[in-house]
């Protein structure tokens, strides 16, 4: 990408509560409130300071999230246009067909993209991120435009996950599952930077969400079917992600040496050639360092942590990412180079 050239970055906001979307205590979790105001409303008030971000989308419960958006302490933060998108049948499905809406000259109803279309790229992000903070979001946006692929996925180090942990026996924290690659133990953040047109098996992406609690052996079971099944190098792929399983196993059993021996065998590259083959588009992790965007809210465990210690980490995140980023812009501004 060229220097100086403007940028035209639309972020999408998942904020759906069907099918694989999973409650917490019985609410749609994008709605429940740390530190004072709804989960998804700090990823609006993020983006808002992001400078490669020129609109907000949010897809969900369109009335209940215009509702929440016309808060008195809510409405006053929004510098740039929001568009709120009625849900459809699932997490696929919510960013396709917001997607066909972003584009330009679509109108109400959406359109199919285009040969114009192919290099617009879209920054779709979870709804569930109370610790995300504009710098991280930004350093992940500039990094992913380097690399120039149709689907970058950011990755956080585990040194930036730390201060999430118990701080000692018995007191709340958040302890995440880690990929375990030869370059090292990373958490998978909720940032994705997407040219959807350019993704010519979106199917999956569905399928890898809705198999992402790789805990429970039925999604183990279906995911690895999934791989097997799917007519470019599946049983490479299967080889590869039966390693990555076998490793966040020994991880999470704490039995290092076995967990470190496997992960020698998974080099990040590996796994980039093994998505862009299934996805049959060019895809490469990108990580972060502050933390933040990793930390999402998928149990009532994690959540009652989040509640309790909200003010210490999001007081850590904000320092972490001044220092490695530098301050936030203010609402509104933009970075040098970016239109």
């Amino acid at each position: 990408m060229s220097a100086g050239a403007p940028i035209r970055l639309p972020a999408v906001i998942l904020a759906g509560d069907r099918r694989a979307a999973k409650a917490v205590r019985g609410e749609s979790k994008v709605y429940l409130e740390i530190g004072g105001r709804p989960l998804v409303a700090h990823v609006v008030a993020a983006l808002q300071r992001v400078p490669e971000v020129s609109e907000v989308w949010v897809v969900g419960d369109a009335g209940r999230l215009e509702a929440l958006f016309t808060r008195a302490d809510l409405a006053g933060e929004l510098q740039k246009p929001l568009h709120v998108i009625p849900q459809f049948r699932n997490l696929y499905e919510n960013g396709w067909q917001t997607y066909r809406r972003l584009l330009p000259g679509a109108g109400p109803a959406g359109r199919d993209p285009g040969p114009e279309d192919e290099d617009l790229r879209v920054l779709y992000l979870s709804a569930d991120l109370p610790f995300a903070t504009p710098q991280e979001i930004s350093a992940f946006v500039r990094a992913a435009l380097e690399i120039d692929v149709s689907y970058a996925l950011g990755l956080v180090t585990e040194e930036a996950m730390a201060s999430f942990y118990p701080s000692a026996e018995g007191e709340p924290g958040i302890r995440m599952a880690y990929f375990n690659l030869r370059e090292g133990r990373l958490r998978q953040s909720n940032l994705h930077l997407v040219k959807p047109a350019r993704i010519v098996n979106r199917r999956y992406v569905e399928e890898l969400y809705e198999h992402r609690y790789q805990r429970e052996i039925g999604n183990i079971i279906k995911l690895a079917w999934t791989l097997v099944r799917d007519e470019r190098g599946g049983l490479t792929i299967l080889y590869y992600y039966g390693l990555m399983h076998l490793a966040a196993l020994a991880d999470r059993w704490r039995l290092k040496r076995v967990a470190d021996r496997l992960r020698s065998w998974i080099p990040m590259p590996r796994i980039e050639a093994g998505c862009s083959t299934l996805l049959r588009a060019s895809f490469r992790f990108v990580a972060t360092h502050a933390g933040g965007c990793a930390v999402d809210i998928d149990n009532e465990r994690d959540y009652d942590a989040a509640v309790a210690r909200y003010a210490e980490w999001r007081a850590v995140q904000e320092r972490r990412a001044r220092e490695l980023y530098g301050p936030a812009l203010a609402p509104g501004s933009r970075r040098e180079g970016v239109g």
